[in-house]
């Protein structure tokens, strides 16, 4: 599942090809939108919220403003064309297409997507805890709600994004590994959960501008991640093979990735 950094290009990508633009027309190929129709509503802009994104719409007509909330999930992509350019894609998988004069831009394989008046969006991503890529970044709030559940393993509460909004599976670990926490560790044994957590937010600013991310600074093949999918490798610091293990509820189950070297176990 992309990384908060990833879906914020996403929205940047979108906003700058249709912010400002009238639909001329639009197609929503999920059967609960099936008769949807936002032709002559103008774009307003796209913006990111942790892993959801959001596509805000002004109608003609008083209280028809609208707010188009997407979510990539695992395949998802949004693409961008020019009138009569041949989609990269097969067309069975889009789920939503929205064209100007000037672009077709196409939804493909969108795990959620979901049409809402405008002032409904805080049922959509109201739960969401505070977003690390977000304008209104609170470091106390996101610190308080990580530590709401003391219990909790370090690298099950980095993934719930009521706590903290924009980090999945990949910096999860590397988190993980750049603090010395075994990924097991309760969150109410991890000393340096503020350093932690403010590495989380550098870590995703340095990347969001990126088309490949790294956590090491070294882009090349195979150096770009210090454990992440690295299982059986050499640790880059250490040389102890890297360790993979699968976290969180049956059928919900993420790889964790740690180096047994420089992340002990807890106890």
């Amino acid at each position: 599942m992309p990384e908060g950094d990833t879906v914020w290009r996403a929205a940047r990508t979108l906003d700058r090809a249709l912010a400002g633009h009238v639909l001329t027309a639009s197609d929503f190929r999920v059967p609960q939108l099936a008769t949807a129709d936002l032709t002559g509503s103008r774009v307003v802009c796209t913006l990111s919220r942790g892993k959801h994104l959001l596509t805000r719409f002004q109608g003609a007509e008083p209280g028809t403003d609208w707010t188009l909330h997407t979510h990539l999930k695992m395949e998802g992509r949004w693409e961008i064309y020019t009138p009569g350019q041949r989609w990269r894609r097969p067309a069975k998988e889009a789920r939503v297409v929205l064209s100007t004069d000037e672009r077709v831009v196409v939804g493909f394989s969108l795990g959620i997507v979901e049409l809402v008046p405008r002032h409904e969006e805080q049922r959509i991503v109201g739960h969401l805890g505070p977003d690390l890529l977000g304008p209104d970044w609170d470091e106390e709030e996101a610190l308080r709600r990580l530590r709401q559940d003391a219990s909790m393993p370090l690298g099950e509460a980095l993934l719930d994004q009521t706590s903290l909004a924009g980090i999945g599976n990949m910096y999860a670990s590397e988190l993980c590994f750049t603090s010395g926490v075994h990924p097991l560790t309760p969150v109410g044994e991890v000393s340096e959960l503020r350093r932690l957590v403010r590495r989380a937010r550098q870590m995703l600013e340095l990347n969001k501008e990126r088309a490949e991310q790294t956590t090491t600074g070294d882009l090349r093949r195979g150096r770009r991640m210090w454990v992440y999918r690295r299982d059986a490798q050499p640790c880059l610091r250490c040389q102890t093979p890297i360790q993979v293990h699968m976290q969180g509820e049956p059928g919900r189950e993420r790889a964790k990735y740690w180096c047994p070297s420089c992340q002990p176990a807890p106890g």
